[in-house]
């Protein structure tokens, strides 16, 4: 295997330690409206995920940076043609991530159900826009002979792009729903695995449809076994749901983002963007890789420093692993539980 084929396969991995680590708390964002029915319960929900959400987004830097070095074409490529809606991904994460902060520094209700709102839709924007943008990625695009995209916006938004936005969005949820019964405590676990039988249904039609789509379009062998990992351990994290085994259902839940995202770079390989006006104009592992040297010297830097990642989050989430509920919420009074500021 060559370096480039290396280098994609890990470029792989990180988009899928991405999606795994923010789709719930994209989820979890997104249920703060659904889900939660007073200000203790929001808080509930975004303390699930307040020492981690940060950690997460680290895997979506990595991924961007080892585009940009492994792959400079595929990069420039992807980032100029997909500008407005990476932008407003890249617009999200940062109100996200002020709301986070900002959202407990004043006691306000109107100030702190601002920053909720910033919260909600903060996450449900890039939940569906990583699908359209994913979407297309695999599709193809309007890439010319000098590996310019020559479309538009409006050409992202095709029927089949916006089909794994509703993907990405609903998958997101139903994590975040099972991650929430993971950590949680009292009537909001119960709830959370109610809305996540309701967004793993829902995600279970809409990622049947899309992923045999991408299959009869773009699959091969390698990626029909991945969608089939992928339906069954969807059924089989419904199924724990259902039974009340929380940490069985997250496990299966993360394992169906795992098997579909890699089903898509299983389809896509050895093309990283397809053309749709020449396929001799795609960009492929190949044509589209830096030099063997930074290749080399790239793979030597991720030997080293990808472990103590790896070792730094994996300790986080083991610090943080016991279940929150309401009564952990300071000044929290039980008697005001139908509050529905």
């Amino acid at each position: 295997m060559e370096l480039h084929d290396v280098w994609f396969v890990l470029i792989a991995v990180l988009w899928i330690g991405y999606f795994f680590l923010e789709g719930f708390d994209f989820g979890i964002g997104i249920l703060t409206k659904p889900l939660a029915r007073n200000t203790a319960e929001r808080r509930v929900l975004i303390n699930t995920i307040g020492p981690v959400w940060d950690g997460n987004e680290v895997w979506l830097l990595t991924a961007g940076g080892a585009t940009f070095a492994a792959f400079p074409d595929w990069y420039a490529t992807l980032f100029s043609g997909f500008y407005i809606p990476l932008l407003l991904i890249l617009v999200c994460l940062i109100v996200r991530g002020v709301a986070f902060e900002y959202r407990a520094k004043r006691p306000e209700p109107r100030w702190q159900r601002n920053w909720e709102e910033a919260i909600f839709w903060t996450s449900l924007v890039p939940a569906f826009l990583w699908g359209v943008a994913f979407a297309n990625i695999v599709r193809g695009v309007d890439i010319d002979a000098q590996k310019n995209y020559v479309g538009g916006f409006w050409d992202l938004l095709n029927p089949y792009a916006l089909l794994g936005g509703l993907v990405t969005l609903s998958l997101f949820t139903f994590h975040g729903a099972v991650f929430a019964a993971l950590k949680t405590v009292g009537d909001i676990r119960d709830r959370a695995r109610d809305a996540a039988l309701k967004a793993g249904l829902a995600a279970a039609a809409l990622a049947l449809v899309f992923l045999v789509w991408t299959q009869a379009d773009n699959g091969n062998g390698r990626s029909l076994a991945a969608l089939v990992i992928a339906v069954l351990a969807l059924l089989g994290a419904l199924l724990a749901n259902r039974a009340g085994r929380e940490g069985r259902a997250f496990v299966l839940s993360g394992a169906t983002i795992v098997a579909a995202v890699a089903m898509l770079f299983l389809a896509l390989f050895p093309d990283v963007m397809p053309s749709t006006l020449n396929p001799e104009w795609s960009l492929t592992v190949t044509n589209a890789a830096s030099s063997p040297y930074t290749l080399k010297l790239m793979t030597i830097v991720a030997a080293v420093f990808t472990p103590l990642v790896l070792l730094y989050q994996s300790w986080t989430y083991w610090v943080f692993r016991k279940r929150i509920g309401v009564q952990h919420i300071p000044g929290h009074d039980p008697a005001a539980a139908l509050d529905q500021g």
